[in-house]
C-alpha cells in the first residue's frame, strides 16, 4: 500500500468469491483528503468484453451514516473533516454492454482507516447580518492539556486569520468571531482548524472543513411587513430580507405565525386567513429562510409582531365609551368647581331672622299707635271712625312696608 505519510493506515480484508474477482486498495492521505484507490484482478479481455463499475460503500467512525456510489473510476477522494477515520469496502460488477445486463461481481473488499486523533468536535459555523462570520466548536476532553486550537479559512485563493477568539474558562479557543467579512454565495470556503501543542511545540494537527456560504447563512427576518383587514380576512404582506446569494423570489421559504392559529408554511410575499372574531386583538409575524434554489436549514428571526384588530368594531366601541364616560366627566368637574369656589354654600345659605331690637321697635311703635287711636275715639268719635278706616288702609300697606324692610333686613 502507497501512504502520503510512508505509513501502512488500512488495514485491508479481501473476501473472497467463486470467480476470483478482487481489487487491491490503497490509499494516500493529503492534508485532510483521503485518496482511496484499487485494482482489479480482471484480464484485458474482459475488460473490453464488459462495461466494468464499481460499488463504493463507507461509513466514518462514531456515525451509523452509510454512503454508497457507483463508479467507473478506481479511486474515491474521501474528505476527512473532523472524522477520525473510516470503514470502507469495495467490489467490482461486469456488465454486458449491449444490454447493462449484470454477467458477475466480486466479493467485497474491505478497508478500515484511522486517521490521526481528532481533538474538537461539534463544530458549527453561521454567517448572519451579510457580513459577521462566527464559528463554535467543543473541546474534547482526552484532548491534551496543553493544546491550543488556531482558525483560519480559506476562498478565492486567499487565506483570512480569525479576528476575535471566544475562550473557555481554560482559556482554550473554542470559537471565532469576524465581522465586515465578503463572501462570493458561489464559492466554498475552507475552514482550517489547527491543534496545536504549546508545551512540546510539535506539528500541529490541521482538521479541514469545505462550507458553501449560502447554506449556513442566518437571514434577517422579513422586512416591510404590514397587514390589512378586507371582507373580514387578515391580509399580511412583506418583502425579502437582503441576503448574500440570490434575492430571487422564487428562492426563499416564509413561515408565518398569527395568535392562536398554527404556524403556516407559505412561498409567496403575502398571506390571506378568514378573521372568525373581528373584535379579538391579534399578532402576527413572519421568517425566512433559502428553500429552492439552495436549500438552507437556518430559520431567520421572527420579525417584529405586528397588531391586527378590526378597526370598525373599534371604533364603535372607542364611541361608546366616550359617550358614557363624558357626562360622568363632565358632572365630576363640575362638582369639583363647585367645592373650589363654595358655590353650594352661595346657594343653600338661610335668611337671617331679624334682630330683637328690631322686633321691640316694632312692638313699641304698635302700641303707641293703638293708645293714639283710643284717645281719638273717645274726643271725636265719628271723624276718630273716618280716620280708622283710612288708617285701616295705611296700617295695612305699613304692615305691607314692615313685612318688606324685615324681608330686606
Amino acid at each position: 500500500m502507497q501512504l502520503g505519510e510512508g505509513l501502512p493506515l488500512c488495514n485491508v480484508i479481501i473476501i473472497a468469491d467463486e470467480l476470483g474477482l478482487h481489487n487491491d486498495l490503497q490509499i494516500t492521505k493529503y492534508d485532510s483528503r483521503v485518496i482511496l484507490s484499487w485494482n482489479n484482478n480482471l484480464t484485458e479481455e474482459e475488460t473490453k468484453k464488459y462495461s466494468v463499475k464499481y460499488i463504493l460503500s463507507y461509513t466514518f467512525f462514531n456515525t451509523s451514516y452509510e454512503r454508497k456510489e457507483r463508479l467507473q473510476e478506481k479511486k474515491k477522494i474521501i474528505r476527512l473533516e473532523l472524522h477520525s477515520g473510516f470503514n470502507a469496502k469495495v467490489k467490482t460488477q461486469l456488465f454486458a454492454k449491449e444490454t447493462e445486463e449484470l454477467i458477475k461481481e466480486s466479493g467485497w473488499t474491505e478497508c478500515t482507516y484511522k486517521a490521526p486523533p481528532v481533538y474538537i468536535q461539534n463544530l458549527s459555523c453561521i454567517i448572519y447580518n451579510i457580513s459577521f462570520f462566527n464559528c463554535t466548536w467543543h473541546v474534547k476532553a482526552e484532548a491534551p492539556a496543553d493544546i491550543q486550537i488556531f482558525f483560519s479559512y480559506r476562498q478565492t485563493g486567499k487565506d483570512f486569520e480569525c479576528q476575535q477568539y471566544i475562550k473557555n474558562a481554560r482559556k482554550k479557543n473554542i470559537g471565532c468571531h469576524m465581522k465586515d467579512i465578503y463572501f462570493q454565495p458561489s464559492r466554498k470556503i475552507k475552514l482550517n482548524i489547527s491543534v496545536t501543542d504549546l508545551k512540546n511545540n510539535s506539528k500541529a494537527l490541521s482538521y479541514y472543513k469545505a462550507l458553501l456560504p449560502q447554506k449556513i447563512e442566518k437571514l434577517n427576518p422579513p422586512i416591510n411587513v404590514s397587514v390589512s383587514l378586507e371582507n373580514r380576512s387578515i391580509k399580511i404582506h412583506w418583502k425579502p430580507p437582503p441576503t448574500i446569494g440570490s434575492a430571487s423570489n422564487n428562492c426563499f421559504m416564509y413561515q408565518v405565525k398569527i395568535t392562536d392559529h398554527k404556524i403556516v408554511n407559505v412561498a409567496a410575499e403575502k398571506y390571506e386567513y378568514p378573521l372568525h372574531r373581528p373584535a379579538k386583538k391579534y399578532t402576527a409575524q413572519v421568517r425566512a429562510k433559502k428553500e429552492v434554489c439552495i436549500r438552507n436549514k437556518i430559520w431567520s428571526d421572527w420579525s417584529e409582531p405586528v397588531i391586527i384588530h378590526d378597526g370598525k368594531t373599534v371604533d364603535i366601541m372607542l364611541l361608546s365609551l366616550t359617550l358614557l364616560c363624558l357626562p360622568i366627566f363632565l358632572g365630576g368637574l363640575l362638582i369639583c368647581a363647585c367645592r373650589r369656589y363654595r358655590c353650594l354654600e352661595v346657594i343653600t345659605m338661610p335668611v337671617p331672622h331679624p334682630t330683637d331690637n328690631i322686633i321691640t321697635w316694632l312692638a313699641a311703635d304698635e302700641t303707641h299707635h293703638q293708645k293714639q287711636i283710643s284717645v281719638q275715639m273717645e274726643m271725636h268719635p265719628e271723624v276718630v271712625l273716618g280716620i280708622l278706616e283710612e288708617n285701616g288702609d295705611n296700617i295695612h300697606q305699613q304692615g305691607h312696608l314692615k313685612d318688606f324692610e324685615l324681608e330686606d333686613l
